[in-house]
């Protein structure tokens, strides 16, 4: 009852939300759009980016500024979440907005990698950030290069991770971000623990651990087939965290002799055994990574309504629908087939 109480309207808020989530039949219509001010368009009247899209003129269509829209109206739902909620909802949203953290801090890496200066306008998430982080993202987008971000982030728990990467023989941008998805992954399945109820815990890991899973499954196979790594060097790569993935099977696994014998091994694990895998032929580990994820988000929610699942499932599917319309619009900017657009879109 206590649950019901305290979720019912943070629930019933997010119901509303989720109205303004654009449908498949909608997504098949923007793959059949000819240009990309017509997918603008199409947003303007979209009750979750109208407002967001309303100014935009036509000079202004380029990729930077659509994305860069499309990411505020996520951290814009976040925020409105955020308000609605009250302070035991706030300790698993303070949770989850570490995962925006890493993604600001990757553009940026990107950015100074490939640039060696980095020219970055976040000023539109400034505000965002002031009220739920300690990164200054105005230092950060006016640094000139590396060794001014990383001195940038003096403070925060980001600048003893990248000064010791800086550090290291010739670091890629692959050594950054693998080392932050780490540190993400390993705070976030420490502190949940600390902060959540064991209800609220279990929730989290069912999501949490699957994802981290499927990652592992992914990195696996990548390792294998595009850099024919030794067991040892994937072991480095794989994120130490064991949810339905047992460490027998990560092991099994990284040592399997072939791709042919990976997928073979694979039909054995838990994620083998799911009906949704259709493990019959080799499957794509990234569609698979897709289909699991929405349904164990589905799932949680279904089961435990009045609970964080309602906001961490929304949180999901808000960030899939984002990563679905970039990709579509660049599609249409480069002329592709509707179907293939739409497709490649659906694998988001």
């Amino acid at each position: 009852m206590g649950s019901l109480l305290s979720y019912s309207g943070l629930t019933t808020k997010v119901r509303a939300m989720e109205r303004n989530f654009i449908s498949d039949a909608q997504f098949h219509e923007m793959a059949s759009l000819n240009s990309v001010p017509e997918a603008v368009e199409y947003l303007k009247h979209q009750p979750a980016y109208t407002s967001i899209f309303s100014g935009l003129e036509d000079q202004e269509l380029h990729r930077a500024t659509i994305e860069e829209l499309l990411v505020l109206s996520k951290y814009q739902d976040f925020t409105k979440l955020y308000r609605f909620s009250n302070l035991s909802q706030r300790k698993f949203l303070d949770l989850y907005f570490m995962h925006y953290e890493v993604a600001i801090l990757k553009r940026c890496l990107r950015s100074a990698l490939d640039h060696r200066e980095i020219d970055l306008d976040l000023s539109m998430f400034r505000e965002f950030f002031e009220k739920h982080s300690n990164l200054d993202l105005i230092k950060l987008s006016t640094s000139q290069d590396m060794n001014e971000l990383i001195a940038n982030l003096s403070g925060t728990p980001f600048f003893d991770l990248l000064t010791h990467i800086e550090n290291t023989d010739s670091p890629t941008l692959f050594d950054y971000e693998m080392q932050l998805d780490l540190y993400y992954f390993k705070a976030i399945w420490k502190i949940k623990n600390k902060y959540l109820s064991k209800s609220e815990q279990k929730i989290l890991a069912q999501c949490f651990g699957t994802k981290l899973d499927l990652l592992n499954l992914q990195w696996i196979y990548r390792s294998k087939k595009y850099y024919e790594l030794a067991p040892a060097d994937i072991y480095a790569l794989l994120i130490p965290i064991y949810y339905r993935l047992k460490k027998a099977d990560i092991i099994r696994l990284a040592e399997a002799a072939s791709i042919e014998e990976f997928y073979s091994l694979l039909k054995n694990t838990y994620y083998g055994n799911l009906s949704i895998s259709n493990l019959s032929e080799y499957p794509d580990l990234e569609e698979l990574y897709a289909k699991v994820l929405d349904r164990i988000h589905s799932l949680t929610r279904q089961r435990n309504p009045y609970s964080i699942a309602s906001l961490n499932t929304y949180l999901y599917f808000k960030e899939q629908e984002i990563n679905k319309i970039i990709t579509l619009i660049e599609g249409i900017r480069y002329g592709l087939d509707p179907a293939e657009i739409y497709s490649l879109a659906a694998r988001n």
